[in-house]
């Protein structure tokens, strides 16, 4: 989602294809699926509306709408009390949510600014600041390990970035 290309727009902005070639895994549910597109997430299953309401079941992705100051919390909730998938967020560090997320999160990837796909197929234009993949569950990891070595972005793992700062 590019939510920020185009403020108060549209929260319909898609995850580039290149991002799930270089996940290299399927989903067995989407949870915030496109409402008129086809999409090329690879999931068995879509939830276009009422994603939030809906039960989740498998092994998820998760590119919600970016709108709304604390519009992301409400997923990312849901998305780690589920425990299994990967959810695509801005990478927003300084904001209280992203701190609660990381305290949550399996791995962390940090990806470049991704250029999203309009409804219409075009492609956006860069947004302000790049994207977080968030990895909940080992098939998950897996992917994001993945994704970085295929230069995706930067991996972290929250619980050892905490531990060696602790220890020191």
């Amino acid at each position: 989602m590019g939510y920020w290309d185009t403020a108060g727009k549209s929260d319909e902005w898609y995850t580039p294809k290149h991002v799930f070639e270089a996940l290299g895994c399927r989903f067995d549910l989407d949870v915030a699926a496109p409402r008129d597109a086809t999409t090329h997430v690879p999931a068995s299953n879509f939830i276009a509306e009422g994603g939030l309401e809906r039960a989740w079941s498998g092994f998820v992705w998760m590119n919600p709408p970016f709108g709304g100051r604390n519009g992301l919390k409400p997923w990312l909730d849901k998305f780690f009390q589920h425990g299994n998938g990967i959810a695509l967020t801005p990478d927003r560090t300084s904001a209280p949510w992203f701190h609660e997320a990381w305290t949550k999160a399996d791995q962390v990837l940090f990806t470049p600014k991704l250029r999203f796909i309009r409804p219409d197929g075009t492609e956006g234009k860069s947004p302000s600041n790049g994207t977080a993949l968030w990895a909940t569950g080992e098939q998950a990891s897996v992917a994001l390990l993945n994704a970085a070595a295929k230069r995706l972005g930067i991996l972290a793992s929250p619980l050892r970035i905490v531990s060696s700062v602790v220890s020191n």
